[in-house]
C-alpha cells in the first residue's frame, strides 16, 4: 500500500519530468523513501527532508537521493532548501505539513505540483496552528496543490503494481522496515511514528 501511495501520488499528481527537482518530506518513511527512488528512476533530482543525521546518510546511500536535509539541526530550513535546490522546486511530495512545508513552498517554481499525502506534524496539535498563508504562493506560482488518499487511484493499482514489481525485481527499488516485537508494544510503536523513530515501514510482530 505504501508503494502504491508513493508511485501514484507522484506520477498522477506530481507529474515528474526528466531534469526537474523533487523534494520529499518525511523522506525516510515507508512512502517517502519510495517516492524519492521513483523520482530518481524517472530522471528527477531528488532532495529528502528527514529528522536525523543517520537518516540523511540512509537517504543518500541506500535510497540514492541526491541531497538530504536534517530539519532538526538546520537553523534556516528555507535557506537550506534553496541551497540544495538552486533551480527551485518543481514537485513537493508533502508527508508532514507545518513549518517544513512552509520552507519548501517558499522555494517552489512556476507551475509546481504539490501532492499532499500527509500532515503528520499537525495531527497531535491541541490548537490550530497559524502559518504562512498559502494562497499568494499558489496563485503567483500558478501551482497545483492536491491532497489524496491512495484509493483515489484504485483503477490504476494493477498498472502501478506491475511497474513497482518490475523495478523491485531489477533491484532498482529497495526498502527499509522497523520491526517491533510484541503486542504490548503497539502503542509505543504508534507514538514512535510521530517522533520519526522509524526507518521505512513500522511493523509490529505479535
Amino acid at each position: 500500500m505504501t508503494g502504491l501511495t508513493a508511485y501514484l501520488g507522484l506520477t498522477e499528481i506530481g507529474l515528474p519530468k526528466k531534469g526537474e527537482t523533487l523534494v520529499v518530506s518525511g523522506a525516510a518513511g515507508a512512502v517517502g523513501s519510495v517516492v524519492g527512488q521513483v523520482g530518481k528512476l524517472l530522471g528527477c533530482k531528488v532532495v529528502g527532508i528527514t529528522g536525523s543525521d543517520e537518516k540523511v546518510t540512509l537517504l543518500k546511500s541506500k535510497f540514492k537521493f541526491d541531497e538530504a536535509i536534517n530539519y532538526k539541526t538546520t537553523p534556516n530550513l528555507r535557506d537550506a532548501v534553496k541551497s540544495t535546490c538552486p533551480k527551485g522546486v518543481d514537485i513537493y511530495f508533502d508527508n508532514v505539513g507545518g513549518e517544513i512545508s512552509d520552507a519548501v513552498l517558499a522555494n517552489i517554481n512556476q507551475y509546481a505540483r504539490l501532492p499532499v499525502c500527509g500532515a503528520i506534524s499537525l495531527y497531535n496539535k491541541t490548537e490550530v496552528p497559524v502559518g504562512p498563508r498559502l494562497q499568494p504562493i499558489i496563485l503567483t506560482k500558478s501551482a497545483t496543490m492536491r491532497g489524496f488518499i491512495v484509493s483515489d487511484f484504485s483503477e490504476k493499482f494493477l498498472t502501478a503494481i506491475k511497474q513497482l514489481s518490475t523495478w523491485l525485481n531489477e533491484d532498482k527499488l529497495t526498502f527499509s522496515e522497523t520491526i517491533v516485537e510484541g503486542f504490548d508494544n503497539i502503542p509505543q510503536a504508534f507514538i514512535d511514528l510521530f517522533d520519526g523513530k522509524n526507518e521505512g515501514k513500522m511493523i509490529v510482530c505479535i
